[in-house]
């Protein structure tokens, strides 16, 4: 048996996050939610998602397949309803569909009603005000029964929830897990001088610099580097936010870089709920949130000194720069900022890309290059207002 995560309507709804990935290539917790149920049922996975991304993330079928939705993260109580499934059967919360002992494009020989509280992620913001419960269930699954490395005695570490894999360096730091535990992945390192509250998590082979100060929830995908103050934000990996500035409840995809001294506001200066823009409604949507501060899309960047205003969101491969606030809402391949935008055109895009991941021992492939292309052109519209 293999699972299958496929992409509900929730693929619309967390734009522009996942005009890059499927829906449960997404990381939320340590883990994305692909990796979550792989650990737990201990199988290979693969992805039922858009047409333009299936070349990158294939689909592989084969006998009594799980079809598992892919914005449902795993907890008890689904693991043990989804393994008493038998073929044909389908799991449901009223008509939302959770998994599948069947195609989900088939009839159901039977469905079970599921009615337990799970965590769905159905919004960009849902990423980071998930992530408390998340880092922490993914916590005890990565540790448990086992032994954490040791590192240096130039530490303080406060409370018992700390875990480091095999590689993970850290000098002069304080760890403080009394609210929650704190993980630093294999060949991660922490640099001198550095305070971190947890929940925390620092994922394989990234860096925090010296002096910075972190909150929980904050997890530091692999592969990127950070600094300055941060704030119950979720990085997936491949970025950089190397230098002073702060970044709170936020969402940065891959290969995002953050300028030197960049700010975004996470709390509204009449402290009224915060509204972020909806790709699918093409208009602000309300969060029912009063602190959200950026999300930022894979490939986008700012330049050194860039202030985001409360709830802001930045499309695939922006790229925002100058004086003063940009607009809240930043179209995918724009470039400019608070003085106007143009496009950022795919040629232009794709000079910059290779070097980036030239960088990074990383290929350019013809796979990002065809999704990329793709996405320049589904976000044409949204242009059309420079």
């Amino acid at each position: 048996m293999a699972i299958i995560l496929f992409d509900d309507n929730a693929y619309q709804s967390l734009l522009p996050l996942t005009y890059t990935r499927p829906v449960a290539d997404l990381r939320v917790g340590i883990l994305t939610i692909a990796e979550k149920w792989a650990k737990h049922l201990g199988t290979t996975y693969s992805f039922k998602t858009q047409p333009y991304l299936q070349a990158k993330f294939p689909l592989k079928t084969g006998y009594d397949d799980l079809y598992i939705n892919g914005s449902v993260c795993p907890d008890e109580g689904l693991l043990e309803a989804i393994g008493e499934l038998k073929t044909g059967d389908a799991l449901k919360q009223g008509e939302f569909l959770i998994a599948a002992k069947a195609a989900i494009d088939s009839e159901f020989s039977s469905v079970v009603n599921y009615d337990p509280f799970f965590i769905s992620i159905k919004h960009p913001e849902d990423i980071f005000s998930k992530n408390n419960i998340e880092l922490r269930k993914d916590f005890k699954l990565l540790t448990k029964g086992r032994t954490s490395a040791t590192i240096s005695a130039t530490n303080i570490i406060i409370g018992t929830d700390f875990f480091a894999e095999e590689g993970a360096e850290a000098e002069c730091s304080t760890f403080n897990t009394t609210n929650g535990p704190i993980y630093l992945g294999k060949g991660s390192s922490v640099w001198e001088g550095v305070n971190i509250r947890g929940a925390f998590a620092l994922c394989e082979n990234s860096q925090v610099k010296m002096g910075a100060k972190i909150y929980g929830a904050t997890t530091i995908g692999p592969y990127s580097r950070v600094g300055g103050e941060i704030n119950n934000a979720v990085i997936w990996g491949y970025s950089s936010k190397g230098h002073e500035g702060f970044l709170g409840n936020a969402v940065l995809g891959q290969w995002c870089n953050i300028g030197a001294d960049s700010n975004n506001s996470n709390l509204k200066n009449n402290y009224a709920e915060v509204k972020l823009w909806d790709y699918t409604t093409q208009r602000f949507r309300k969060t029912g949130l009063q602190f959200c501060g950026l999300i930022m899309a894979d490939h986008a960047k700012c330049g050194i000194n860039t202030m985001f205003n409360t709830g802001t969101v930045v499309g695939v491969s922006a790229n925002v720069f100058g004086s003063g606030y940009p607009r809240n809402f930043i179209p995918d391949f724009a470039w400019g900022g608070a003085q106007g935008f143009e496009v950022y055109t795919i040629k232009k895009m794709f000079e910059t890309a290779k070097l980036v991941y030239e960088r990074r021992n990383v290929e350019f492939d013809e796979h990002e290059q065809e999704i990329l292309k793709t996405v320049f052109e589904l976000t044409a519209g949204f242009r059309g207002v420079f």
